[in-house]
């Protein structure tokens, strides 16, 4: 992890995917990889903020997470079909389909959930956020873009290939890796530069409430 401060404003910090550490699900049916969460150290009840990456190696119900609002992206493989049920589970409400790369699906955390995988196991990336507390906002950016940001938070996500991002002005290059994340804590109207052939995810984090 590195840790830089551009303009004497934004602070940024460097996550190795490489560095992640694995944990089981809350429900014990798979792996997570904790990318960042607000509070630091912050458990999975009382987080503002949590991003993650997850394997998912068979199918079944997803944990349920009261009062969260979630965004779930295909990494790899053949993906996902998300079943929602009402609270008797004999009912389907919805089904969310995830079969392409970089496909989103958003539900509520409290939703009752069960996976269907399309053809064997699937990567997924995960951003988790308090209602009320917090909101959260995913794009996908492709191949060479300049954009400004603004938020009290910016993850940007490299979901495949490779990029060097340009945060501020004269700032150094950070070459990201598929699963590296450039972490960017209060860029107010701070400008950044994305090049190379990658796919991004760019997840905007703004409170409500402290």
């Amino acid at each position: 992890m590195i840790v830089a401060v551009v303009d004497n404003r934004a602070t940024i910090t460097l996550i190795r995917g490489a560095d992640l550490v694995a944990a089981p699900w809350k429900n014990g049916g798979g792996v997570t990889r904790e990318v960042g969460a607000f509070p630091a150290g912050a458990g999975l009840d009382s987080f503002t903020w949590r991003v993650s990456i997850a394997d998912v190696a068979q199918a079944g119900p997803f944990s349920r997470f009261a009062g969260i609002d979630r965004t779930l992206v295909l990494l790899s493989g053949a993906g996902m079909l998300l079943d929602e049920t009402d609270d008797t589970g004999a009912h389907t409400v919805q089904t969310l389909a995830l079969t392409q790369p970089l496909d989103i699906a958003q539900f509520a955390g409290e939703a009752q959930i069960d996976a269907r995988l399309v053809d064997g196991a699937t990567r997924d990336f995960n951003l988790m956020v308090r209602r009320g507390a917090a909101s959260g906002e995913t794009e996908v950016w492709r191949g060479d873009t300049q954009r400004t940001l603004s938020a009290d938070v910016v993850l940007l996500f490299c979901a495949s290939g490779s990029v060097s991002v340009t945060p501020g002005g004269d700032a150094q290059p950070r070459v990201l890796e598929a699963d590296d994340t450039l972490r960017i804590d209060t860029p107010n109207a701070l400008s950044c530069t994305v090049k190379g052939t990658g796919a991004v995810l760019a997840i905007s984090i703004r409170y409500t409430q402290r």
